[in-house]
């Protein structure tokens, strides 16, 4: 195996160095010592570097020359490179690409006179980029959709059964015990301000009102989105990890199909069902507190509720959880689906897909708020 050496010498009034032999990690330490002697002993000479005699090359060696060429140059002296392969180059120019790229690092632009500015408008054009790419996908979830209606024996029935079971039936329990403490708490501070007035009674007003409008849909869209909406993400982008899903797409098979619809019609048909639960149980809570605290018995408490209440109460909580759900489940498949080839992307938007689905929770439910006060409902 032949090392590597360079070989210097002076022809008609040009310098020549002549690489030979293999340059690589193992030749690269005796290189160093051969550099160090072969360089032009006059000012501005010109240097040809003769790359013909290289029998091998690699990075070690490919930076070797780069830095022996920018030291030339530094000198003062015009340098030519000849005689290399067209993979040898292809190497050089990688190196050199890469050093650049090191040794060019990013300065702060001194013509920014209002970072804050800038940051706000980067992050409102990144904004608006999500939502257009959310509402892409929006679409081409319609699509699967009605495709898959004019085909029924293509929907999943057994995954839509599963999630169906995860984000319903098993969220009970969680969304049972905070619905119950949320009205234990409005129940009480309701009670401690009403009773200044004597109007204890209109507690079960506030309790029934509030719960079955708002609050009871709001928290239970939360508590999903937290729970149910990250597992979506969680769960898509570790398949997306795996390259389960770029096998789907090799197999014939359609994500949107088989990870996508049966998790947002399963969300669809649980939420609703599982807010009226939240709001059962929310009432619940507060007419135990009402009778602990207030002295308000069940009964009377069930005459109070059924004067301040009606059918349309429930309703106008209720129709919101379609549209949650729809909502929650876009964008857990949608940043599942986004997950790049690292675990710690599968952390970063499971983070983000819960962050954007309250976010978009909370902006629906005050949309609808005031959709329903000008309606008059």
């Amino acid at each position: 195996m032949q090392t590597g050496t360079i070989i210097s010498a002076w022809t008609e009034g040009q310098f020549v160095l002549t690489a030979t032999g293999r340059w690589d990690i193992a030749s690269a330490q005796t290189l160093e010592a051969q550099i160090q002697g072969r360089l032009p002993d006059r000012l501005a000479a010109q240097v040809c570097l003769d790359l013909s005699g290289l029998t091998a090359l690699d990075t070690a060696g490919a930076v070797l020359i780069d830095q022996l060429v920018k030291r030339l140059r530094g000198q003062g002296h015009q340098v030519a490179l000849v005689g290399a392969r067209g993979d040898l180059c292809e190497l050089l120019r990688d190196v050199q690409r890469a050093a650049q790229g090191i040794g060019n690092s990013p300065q702060p632009d001194p013509g920014r006179r209002f970072p804050l500015m800038d940051h706000i408008g980067y992050a409102t054009v990144g904004f608006g980029r999500d939502i257009l790419s959310l509402l892409n996908f929006l679409g081409l979830v319609t699509i699967t959709f009605l495709r898959m209606a004019r085909s029924p024996g293509r929907f999943r029935w057994k995954p839509f059964a599963f999630h169906l079971e995860q984000v319903g039936l098993n969220a009970l329990p969680i969304v049972g015990l905070l619905s119950f403490l949320i009205g234990v708490v409005l129940a009480y501070q309701g009670a401690d301000q009403l009773r200044r007035f004597g109007a204890e009674i209109y507690v079960v007003n506030l309790l029934g009102i509030g719960v079955l409008r708002e609050i009871g849909i709001l928290m239970t869209s939360i508590i999903v989105a937290g729970r149910s909406g990250s597992a979506f993400t969680a769960q898509i982008g570790t398949m997306t990890v795996n390259q389960e899903v770029d096998a789907m797409r090799t197999l014939g098979l359609d994500p949107m199909e088989l990870l996508v619809l049966p998790r947002m019609l399963a969300l669809l048909v649980a939420l609703p069902l599982v807010a009226f639960f939240a709001n059962i149980v929310s009432l619940a809570g507060g007419a135990v507190m009402a009778y602990v605290y207030l002295d308000i018995n069940f009964i009377q408490f069930i005459r109070q509720l059924q004067i301040a209440v009606s059918a349309t109460t429930l309703f106008v909580g209720l129709i919101k959880a379609p549209v949650f759900a729809v909502v929650i489940a876009l964008v857990g498949c949608y940043e599942g689906l986004r997950v790049t080839g690292s675990a710690e992307s599968v952390g970063l938007l499971t983070t983000r897909s819960v962050v954007v689905s309250i976010f978009l929770v909370i902006v629906l439910d005050a949309i609808f708020s005031i959709l329903f006060s000008y309606l008059g409902i």
